[in-house]
């Protein structure tokens, strides 16, 4: 209806100089009237200019007070016009049934009669005149009725008191385009067989290649996942074979014991693991490895001392969330001690669990990443080299490297590397090779060293990502739309 109106209008004039009378004039929606403006426009019907009004019209407040009179007025006629009010009783007097609903009159009503110098306000409040003239009211009731005060008053009304607002209107005034008719074509938008057969007779609507197609919905892979994958190449890259790490659950024995900690080793208190009520305890282990693990805990071996002390097999036999990925490690190695040694590279990227507090940047969840090559006579020398070409091959080489402790290697060192954006030398992850009491009583030659370092997943994904809270990143409270407007991050390989 709309869309005939504004053709048939101008068959007969030259110009539509407003769309809002227009449309009043019509009995049109003005909303109705600019999207066929827009649409008649688009297929070059229609020319039309923009056309803007600024009007000032009263607020909530500003129609109370244009209805009822202004905060200041209520708070001046409540002053008797003879002696004096305490504050209080004022208060009560401008406020009789709802002291709530009316505190702001007072409030408000008190700083403008001052201000005014209508009254004299002390411990008592007095009249300094008997008549007063409520201006802002006169000046709302204009605006009301369609007048415009002077730019300081209104000024004053928009930014001092808050009691009118601009109001912008946006309308289009409408000639005659290129392609006008009376009545808009119809053009068939659809390849189907019927309009096929009669395409002479039809207009069809001209193609725009260049559109995008409406979003696919499908899966969106997560950033950890992106990095991660960036990492497996990587290793890959090395010749490294990844471990099989499905086994979140892992018995005390391969992930701590196997490892030479010590059973009071303060990581294994339940601050810090988290242990399972049921099953509680494994199954089964490896009887004849299991008293040779106990030997050099209690009393030490392959030039060890041990740790001195009663060694528990409940203790071991406790099941746990594992707090390292080294536990498959350790399992890994002692499958491969059991058959004719070859060297082997691996690793390993998945969740570990820890007992931890959690804050933004700790969860007590998160992935590990770990390498380790076996091999005879590998030195300190060749932990230090492969670092240096894996972290290359991150996009980072100035490394630099602090000794450290750790009970299941030594040597051990942390690894740092310079943070051009913080200005300073951060840790980005741990290494050791792995101790002659942890490997020779698997059964390894004696000649064979594991080298071995670990990180997290999460540290580089939150710098690459530029993520500040892990939280945001992983966990109940991440935001899905952070999921699909991450591209995959490359990693710079030298």
């Amino acid at each position: 209806m709309a869309e005939e109106a504004i053709l048939g209008y101008l068959l007969d004039n030259e110009e539509i100089t407003d769309s809002g009378q227009f449309s009043a004039e019509h009995n049109l929606s003005h909303d109705e009237v600019v999207n066929v403006i827009k649409r008649l426009h688009a297929f070059g019907y229609v020319d039309c200019q923009n056309i803007k009004r600024v009007s000032s019209v009263l607020t909530d407040e500003g129609k109370k007070y244009a209805a009822e009179g202004s905060p200041e007025v209520h708070y001046f006629l409540a002053v008797p016009a003879e002696g004096s009010i305490s504050k209080d009783e004022l208060q009560k007097k401008l406020s009789p049934s709802d002291w709530k609903s009316t505190t702001s009159v007072f409030r408000i009503g008190s700083i403008y009669a001052v201000k005014n110098n209508w009254v004299e306000r002390g411990k008592q409040v007095s009249r300094k005149v008997q008549h007063v003239e409520d201006k802002v009211k006169n000046l709302l009731l204009q605006i009301q009725e369609g007048m415009e005060p002077d730019e300081e008053s209104l000024n004053y009304l928009k930014t001092t008191r808050r009691l009118v607002e601009e109001k912008v209107w946006k309308g289009y005034s409408v000639k005659k385009g290129p392609n006008y008719a009376p009545k808009r074509m119809s053009f068939a938008t659809d390849l189907s067989r019927e309009n096929l057969q009669n395409w002479k007779e039809l207009e069809f609507k001209e193609y725009n290649f260049n559109a995008k197609g409406q979003p696919v919905d499908a899966g969106h892979v997560h950033p950890l996942l992106k990095v991660r994958k960036q990492f497996k190449d990587i290793f890959r890259q090395m010749g490294f074979e990844e471990m099989p790490t499905n086994n979140f659950v892992e018995s005390s024995f391969w992930n701590f014991d196997a490892l030479f900690q010590p059973q009071q080793h303060p990581a294994r208190d339940s601050h810090d693991t988290f242990f399972l009520k049921a099953p509680s305890t494994t199954r089964e282990l490896p009887e004849d490895y299991v008293e040779r693990v106990k030997q050099v805990h209690e009393s030490g071996g392959y030039g060890s001392r041990g740790y001195n002390y009663d060694w528990k097999r409940e203790e071991a036999n406790k099941n746990l969330l594992r707090t390292h990925t080294t536990a498959v490690s350790s399992r890994m190695l002692y499958a491969l001690a059991k058959k004719p040694f070859t060297p082997k590279k691996y690793f390993s990227i998945d969740r570990v669990f820890r007992n931890e507090a959690v804050d933004r940047t700790h969860l007590a969840e998160f992935h590990q990443i770990e390498g380790l090559v076996c091999d005879h006579g590998l030195t300190l020398g060749d932990l230090i080299g492969v670092l240096q070409d894996f972290f290359s091959r991150l996009g980072i080489s100035n490394l630099r490297f602090k000794p450290a402790y750790n009970p299941y290697t030594e040597p051990s060192m942390e690894i740092f590397s310079y943070h051009e954006g913080l200005g300073k030398w951060v840790e980005i992850g741990n290494s050791g090779m792995f101790r002659p009491e942890m490997l020779l009583p698997m059964g390894l030659p004696e000649d064979v060293r594991v080298i071995a370092w670990g990180l997290s997943l999460e540290r580089p994904t939150m710098i690459l990502y530029e993520i500040d809270n892990i939280r945001d990143l992983f966990g109940h409270k991440v935001d899905l739309g952070l999921i699909k407007r991450n591209p995959i991050c490359r990693i710079g390989i030298e």
